[in-house]
């Protein structure tokens, strides 16, 4: 039994964080706020045979961009062991990474997502979407990697996400816009955890006020604006980021900031994609992805 599935990489501008103890699930927690799902992400190939002998009864590998964990996956895996007695076979699972990790292109997200349709299809358990997604989500808030992507890449395009927590529960509010390049440099890690647990309160005064005010605007400028803002107030900005926000400003195009990561992004027309470009590819040590926006979320592939 083989089975393929993809999740976008998915990119947040600004969010509060929904971890409040009373809650008695996983899926419960979560984040409100926006950001958009690009073209790149995870590619998951999960192919299922009876085992041969005794051991560990799956292997993980990773292609592209390296992860040094696979405790998400493991996770995903071990909620779908319980659908059934799989007891006897053997889960080789292949992750193909286009982004790079721990930038903020929610890469984790991915990785529990697309496995979690991988292995839907795979042993034909045959779950609803949403508890496909509700197991992806609960994989990521239960190892500490991220409280909002698997929702929001689970609809993908351009979202505010209106109320926290796994797909089913949390609510997303989508955004058409016109056909924009998303272009972006990445130059170094961010550990999610560690700066949730440090600046939760400070995050979540200015985050949940965001979210009414791109509600009211829905536009994709806007939203890049206040990213910046987010950025400057929590205060994640970096010297060399700041250097590539001004130079893009002074030239009139709008840009943003990943979360988190060191990571910078402009949501361009087309038209102004040349221009972009050439301005990020000065700074050499840094990764540059062109990509597009990603409208139709996760989803098996059938190749």
């Amino acid at each position: 039994m083989e089975a393929k599935a993809f999740c976008p990489a998915h990119i947040t501008g600004f969010f509060t964080a929904h971890l409040d103890d009373d809650h008695d699930s996983l899926e419960k927690l979560g984040s409100k706020g926006a950001g958009f799902s690009i073209n790149h992400g995870v590619t998951t190939k999960v192919k299922i045979e009876n085992q041969n002998e005794q051991g560990s009864n799956f292997k993980i590998t990773t292609n592209g961009y390296q992860s040094d964990k696979t405790d998400v996956s493991e996770f995903v895996l071990n909620e779908f062991l319980k659908l059934g007695d799989f007891s006897k076979k053997f889960f080789e699972i292949e992750h193909n990474i286009s982004i790079p990790v721990g930038y903020g292109l929610g890469s984790s997200g991915a990785v529990a997502l697309s496995l979690s349709y991988a292995l839907d299809r795979a042993l034909q358990t045959r779950l609803e979407k949403i508890e496909i997604g509700k197991i992806a989500h609960n994989a990521e808030v239960n190892c500490k990697t991220g409280l909002g992507d698997v929702l929001a890449s689970y609809h993908g395009g351009f979202e505010i996400r209106v109320k926290p927590g796994a797909p089913g529960i949390g609510q997303v509010e989508k955004i058409s816009t016109e056909k924009i390049s998303i272009i972006m440099i990445c130059f170094s890690p961010i550990s999610t955890n560690k700066f949730i647990k440090e600046r939760l309160s400070q995050i979540n005064g200015l985050g949940g006020k965001m979210v009414n005010r791109l509600l009211e605007s829905k536009d994709y400028e806007h939203f890049q604006d206040m990213s910046l803002e987010f950025a400057r107030y929590v205060n994640v900005m970096t010297p060399r980021m700041q250097k590539i926000v001004d130079e893009l400003s002074s030239n009139n195009i709008k840009c943003g900031i990943a979360l988190f990561g060191e990571t910078v992004f402009s949501m361009t027309p087309q038209t102004e994609e040349r221009e972009v470009l050439k301005i990020l590819e000065k700074y050499s040590d840094g990764i540059i992805i062109k990509s597009e926006l990603d409208n139709s979320g996760a989803r098996v592939l059938n190749n």
